[in-house]
């Protein structure tokens, strides 16, 4: 497990899983937590109950499907790519395997939120649409970024880099020109961009590589076929 090292109140806790630890085989080896990739779900169900141990309650799992959608955490399963709860021992979650979970809380400890993150759904404003949803002062709220791929190995097209340069002109220095009409991304940096921009400042995490580090990290762009790490957040 990795613990986020960030100043949030001591109300809030918070972690981030790796690869290791788990029941699962390859090519999801070991600790996968995602139940739509394929693997054992006798499997998948062995490793989340061993995470639950460690658990207030059971994480409230979304359907994720790369957009701006937010919901309340809460008991059922909904098709989005973030939640948010200012309920004791209610965990949010967020699954990914490059993508990047971005956790939330603010400086009260009254609100904590998940959002994962991939170019799509940070395109379409998952990071504005979760901490809107917060309704606390974004100068009042801690971002923590977990393990996404890293800037030397997220590569991506033209329409990719327009998208973003488009909406905020700054976002130009996360583009490293790579190949004729390919970019290398610094998907931290697009992140943290539109944090500011929001004017949450208190950005903390990120540096990590899924795809380099393999023994790890899930990488859907290094393996293909893989497992899920998952980022928790929850009010003591």
């Amino acid at each position: 497990m990795i613990v986020p090292d960030w100043p949030a109140p001591s109300r809030v806790k918070s972690l981030m899983t790796t690869r290791e630890g788990g029941v699962s085989h390859a090519p999801w080896a070991s600790f996968n937590l995602g139940d739509h990739v394929g693997d054992d779900l006798a499997h998948v169900a062995a490793n989340r109950a061993h995470l639950r141990q460690g658990l207030p309650s059971e994480p409230g799992w979304l359907k994720q499907v790369h957009s701006a959608s937010v919901v309340e955490t809460g008991a059922d399963v909904p098709q989005a790519d973030a939640s948010f709860t200012r309920q004791t021992g209610t965990v949010s979650v967020v699954l990914t395997a490059d993508c990047l979970p971005v956790l939330f809380c603010d400086r009260a400890g009254s609100v904590v939120a998940a959002a994962h993150a991939g170019w799509r759904g940070l395109a379409d404003g998952v990071l504005e649409s979760t901490v809107a949803a917060m309704k606390v002062p974004p100068a009042g709220i801690l971002a923590w970024m977990g393990a996404a791929i890293g800037p030397q190995a997220f590569e991506v097209g033209d329409e990719v880099r327009q998208v973003f340069v488009a909406q905020h002109p700054q976002a130009a220095a996360a583009f490293v020109a790579h190949a004729p009409g390919k970019w290398l991304a610094d998907i931290y940096l697009l992140a943290r961009i539109r944090l500011q921009g929001l004017g949450v400042k208190a950005v903390y995490g990120g540096g990590r590589c899924t795809f380099t580090e393999s023994e790890r990290f899930f990488s859907y762009r290094r393996d293909g076929v893989t497992g899920r790490m998952a980022a928790l957040i929850w009010l003591e």
